[in-house]
């Protein structure tokens, strides 16, 4: 029996704004991720290597299986929340929310505290193992939540300046995140009762401090994604019950006209655009996780500073981008998404031009950070926002677009962190003087030398605007056919300024 054509998601009137309540609701369901993923990213590296004594390879190791997980996880959660019809009356987008953050709450603890069976015997592979399931149940979660949480920006809004807006709350609580993390970093290690103040720099006396800040981000986390649940509000989407016909449904409509061509999963695959908006984003998040990977061992190990800068420097990057994502949605409104990009990544290239000519800095560093906090708040905003312009109306494919972007971030980012791991000249951290200009090198290049890839992604896109082809509708049981890339149709298309 041929299949109707299934209905899209009735889409917000103009007139009708969200709600203040419903955009900060939906913006603290992403916290508990940002949180965890402050502590992944920032601290994962210094946590094994100076508390646990891993050595650099099997750092980079556990760090690259957790990026691995999440890169294939993404995309195949993405494709599944599309199809999925969700718990019950509970929303699809909203049911996966739920799992992943379940994932999230029982396993992110272990990561940050010793190996439970362990002893001083104990080989470093067998730790190893020991971490592996852990970190792969994390990843699992945080990608169900992810994917999860950006495919409703399209459903919740419509209009091209409401995502931007939404993209920003969401991004607002992300610095708001950080800056928890941060901060109960620093009120950590500046009150260890038990620790003489006269040791400066991590070690494995500071093993408490980590599992005491990962207990209490995965509270706070749990009470944030609460108050998403019960302030936000998904729009009804029958995927799974209208997608057989009723008796009364005619086979063929009789205006096929006023149909809207499906974009399928499989035809963003036939889209120059899909590739343009990832390889930008892929760059972007390059950009903001290794910097923020790597800026805890260029300030312990280049610049030499005492340990509570570890919690300093990466709260003033966060305040400063917290400040500038406030300013996303007018600067998008009057330079358009491209020239907004291109002002965020010169943010950048100043930050790493001062890395590069001052390799020895004191108090500067607090402005350098405001920097890159800032650039780095403005391009990933920005590159949000040109994925929720890139999928449009296509809201039932958009977890699968998000999840493929995603894919490529994890896979880049994790790639990146063990060739940089394989490239230490050190055996250990403090070993060696070579450390100090490895790091430094280091963030020049993730910030500066990226930043470069990405300027040129973005001058592809200027040449090239991003131009986004409708296909015909590919309605099975209506054309005979499985896919139709390239099938006659007439296109529509959005461009991205």
């Amino acid at each position: 029996m041929a299949e109707r054509a299934l209905p899209l998601p009735l889409p917000v009137r103009a007139a009708e704004a969200l709600p203040l309540r419903s955009r900060l609701s939906f913006a603290a369901g992403h916290f508990q991720n940002d949180a965890c993923a402050a502590l992944w990213f920032t601290y994962l590296l210094l946590f094994l290597h100076s508390a646990l004594g891993f050595g650099h390879r099997a750092a980079g190791a556990l760090l690259l299986a957790g990026q691995l997980a999440d890169g294939l996880c993404t995309p195949l959660l993405g494709y599944e929340t599309d199809r999925s019809a969700g718990c019950g009356r509970y929303g699809r987008r909203k049911s996966w929310h739920l799992a992943g953050t379940t994932c999230v709450l029982v396993s992110f603890p272990f990561i940050f505290n010793p190996c439970l069976a362990c002893k001083e015997n104990t080989p470093q592979w067998a730790a190893f193992i020991y971490y592996l399931p852990f970190i792969i149940i994390f990843q699992f979660g945080w990608a169900a939540t992810q994917v999860s949480h950006l495919s409703l920006i399209p459903e919740l809004v419509t209009s091209d300046h409401e995502k931007v807006e939404l993209t920003a709350f969401r991004y607002a609580f992300t610095v708001m995140a950080n800056i928890t993390v941060y901060g109960l970093a620093w009120l950590l290690l500046n009150f260890q009762v038990d620790q003489p103040e006269r040791i400066e720099h991590l070690g494995p006396q500071d093993v408490p401090i980590f599992r005491n800040l990962s207990l209490i981000v995965v509270g706070l986390g749990a009470v944030f994604s609460l108050i998403f649940h019960l302030g936000t509000k998904e729009k009804p989407y029958p995927w799974g019950s209208s997608a057989q016909p009723e008796e009364s449904t005619p086979l063929l409509q009789k205006e096929p006209r006023a149909l809207r061509p499906l974009l399928l999963w499989r035809d963003w695959l036939w889209e120059p655009a899909f590739y343009q908006v990832a390889v930008l984003y892929m760059s972007t998040r390059l950009i903001v996780n290794l910097s923020q990977a790597y800026i805890a061992m260029y300030l312990t190990n280049s610049l030499l500073l005492p340990k509570k800068y570890i919690a300093t420097i990466p709260l003033v990057m966060y305040v400063s981008g917290f400040l500038s994502s406030f300013l996303m949605k007018p600067v998008n409104k009057w330079l358009g998404r491209n020239l907004t990009y291109f002002v965020g990544i010169l943010v950048i290239l100043t930050f790493a031009s001062w890395v590069t000519l001052v390799k020895q800095m004191g108090t500067e560093i607090y402005g350098a950070a405001a920097l890159l906090g800032a650039g780095s708040a403005t391009i990933l905003v920005t590159s949000l926002s040109m994925t929720a312009d890139l999928i449009g109306t296509n809201t039932h494919s958009s977890a699968f677009v998000y999840g493929a972007m995603s894919f490529t971030d994890k896979m880049a980012n994790g790639l990146a962190v063990m060739a940089i791991q394989n490239l230490h000249p050190c055996p250990s951290e403090l070993c060696c003087s070579e450390c100090a200009s490895f790091y430094h090198w280091v963030m020049v290049g993730v910030t500066g030398g990226v930043a470069v890839a990405a300027i040129a992604c973005l001058c592809c896109i200027m040449v090239w605007p991003i131009h986004v082809r409708y296909h015909a509708a590919c309605l099975r049981g209506l054309r005979g056919a499985e896919g139709c890339p390239g099938a006659e149709g007439a296109d529509r298309s959005t461009r991205i300024n």
